[in-house]
């Protein structure tokens, strides 16, 4: 495995480290050492405490990649469980709410059948921590070699960090940071005191390490009432039990973005129920920038004929489809995609094709995220050039600009011109993440950048009671775009429950598609106006049976990997 040292990963000092020399071949199996630097390292026999000590937490950073030597067996057999498990992460997280008991206990169901660790105090942890630590560096290798797979891979593991951090006892947590080089240290000083930073390098900080200070009782008790008031959850009662930590401002943006935290004088007040914002901030940069190194490093492995196949099939086999295949090409016509637009385009490809119509014109992110969904519910190349040339000539714009200025896009993104890369249409995560729109723009997903005011006006447009809207409108205060967007689904096409975990726009049109043409059980009875509607008449979800279906779509999907791994 690519060997990363801490100063280039961003840690500070050398971590407890398990450099195990167990062999873990079996007779006729052959061996793949995980480790591909060439760099001799030091072994350890490990027993008793010492295997303890390897990994002293059910959570980890991943500071440093294993040393030891497995069979390629327990190689295929190590990644297809992790991605099993980010898969999990991914559908319960879509499916339900993260943090709430629902969710919380799914996922622990879900992670202890994978046989992964999760809780302190739990014995013979040692072989689940391994299984964590040496899993989540193959997919590394598997994950590294483009945006979208390292976005999908940071996501996924955030989510689990997340979940494994909110059932840490407390008492843990001073450690656990302590263990992953963080350095947030409960202690209170004067930041803007020279020689109190010159202090913290001394004790082996870095100039760019986070830090997080506890203020003192007196401290936390002279400014309650505006952290109580800056944090929706928090009671007086609960401050009392709670710590505060003092954190620049610059290491609590998400925080402040979403107005959940305390600001003066250049520092942020967090109570410790909001730290795992600070801690998946870092979390997501030391894991982005290992990631990078890796795939500086991985025409070496690629070079090594056993590993290259392996992970060039698991990269592709758990992002979810990506629309590429055009098995539907032609099966829409132009005449239908104006009510189209209306029974079966998720919000963000509806705005976008209501702007178009009543502009003529999109700019170039709204054409790319527009064009690429058209292009995967069926449009050909002929079709879309006359769909854009249509439209943009209604704009007053000459036929002839059209066919030099913008033809040649649209040829580019059917894989026709320049690179010859077939594009494929944008996941709810891209759309998401990524190109936020500016002042003119129609791109992005509105449950995410649109202002909550226009998304409302939005949705009772869309003819969702404002009883309805409400829902969704919490989901997305909550940050849960995506559970936002399912809801909106299951509203507009009167079910109780959709069946699948949405993360894909052209998901959105094929799953409504089928609905409506009878591939799905439609509910009997017609939805009461919210004044007249009766407590009792939403029906609780099967939790059971949408684990069940869950647990086969998973089994499912990893079919063909294990099929691929067994040959």
């Amino acid at each position: 495995m690519a060997r990363y040292r801490n100063g280039a990963a961003g840690g500070a000092h050398e971590p407890p480290v398990c450099q195990a020399p167990l062999r873990r071949d079996t007779e006729g199996s052959e061996v793949t050492k995980m480790q591909f630097s060439g760099a001799n390292r030091r072994k350890l026999r490990l027993a008793g405490d010492q295997k303890n000590a390897c990994y002293p937490h059910s959570l980890q950073f991943y500071l440093e990649p294993p040393s030891e030597n497995i069979s390629l067996i327990e190689f295929e057999n190590l990644a297809i469980d992790r991605l099993k498990l980010l898969k999990t992460v991914e559908n319960l997280g879509v499916r339900y709410v993260k943090g709430t008991e629902q969710y919380q206990s799914k996922l622990e169901s879900e992670i202890r059948k994978l046989k992964f660790s999760f809780r302190e105090n739990l014995e013979d942890e040692y072989e689940p921590r391994r299984k964590d630590h040496i899993s989540h560096f193959i997919l590394r290798l598997a994950y590294c070699q483009s945006e979208d797979l390292r976005r999908w891979f940071i996501q996924q593991e955030m989510d689990l960090l997340r979940f494994r951090f909110t059932i840490l006892p407390k008492d843990k947590i001073q450690n656990f940071l302590k263990d992953s080089h963080l350095q947030f240290e409960a202690w209170t000083v004067d930041l803007g005191n020279l020689r109190n930073q010159e202090l913290l390098i001394a004790s082996g900080l870095e100039p760019y390490a986070a830090v997080l200070l506890e203020i003192s009782d007196e401290e936390k008790n002279h400014r309650e009432q505006e952290i109580i008031a800056s944090s929706v959850s928090l009671s007086g009662a609960q401050l009392e039990l709670e710590s505060v930590y003092k954190i620049p401002f610059a290491d609590a943006l998400d925080l402040f973005r979403g107005r959940r935290v305390y600001l003066e004088d250049g520092f942020a007040y967090v109570p410790l129920k909001d730290i795992v914002a600070i801690i998946l901030n870092e979390f997501r940069a030391k894991l982005s920038k290992a990631l990078a190194l890796t795939a500086r490093s991985l025409p070496a492995v690629q070079s090594d004929e056993r590993l290259q196949p392996l992970l060039s099939h698991l990269s592709h086999s758990y992002t979810g489809q990506d629309y590429s295949t055009q098995g539907n090409t032609g099966k829409i016509s132009l005449d239908q995609i104006d009510s189209l637009s209306t029974t079966s385009f998720p919000p963000c490809m509806r705005q976008l094709h209501k702007a178009l119509r009543e502009n003529h014109h999109l700019r170039h992110g709204g054409r790319m995220q527009y064009g690429l969904f058209l292009k995967g519910i069926g449009l050909t190349l002929e079709q879309a050039l006359q769909f854009w040339k249509r439209e943009f000539v209604r704009g007053k714009m000459d036929p002839d600009k059209f066919d030099r200025g913008y033809s040649y896009n649209i040829r580019h993104s059917f894989g026709k011109e320049g690179k010859r890369t077939d594009y494929t249409p944008y996941s709810c995560m891209k759309i998401i993440l990524t190109n936020p729109p500016g002042q003119g723009d129609y791109h992005g997903c509105p449950f995410r950048h649109s202002d909550p005011e226009l998304l409302k006006q939005k949705l009772h447009s869309y003819k969702i009671s404002p009883q309805r809207t409400s829902q969704i409108l919490d989901l997305v205060k909550g940050t849960h775009y995506q559970v936002a967007c399912q809801k909106y689904f299951e509203m507009i096409h009167n079910v109780d429950d959709c069946g699948f975990s949405l993360n894909h726009p052209n998901q959105f049109f094929d799953e409504s598609q089928r609905i409506l043409n009878g591939g799905k059980d439609i509910k009997k009875e017609s939805v009461l106006p919210e004044t007249q509607a009766k407590p009792g008449v939403q029906k609780t979800k099967d939790t059971s049976c949408a684990l069940s279906s869950l647990n086969s779509s998973l089994e499912a999907d990893m079919e063909g990997l294990e099929d691929y791994f067994s040959q």
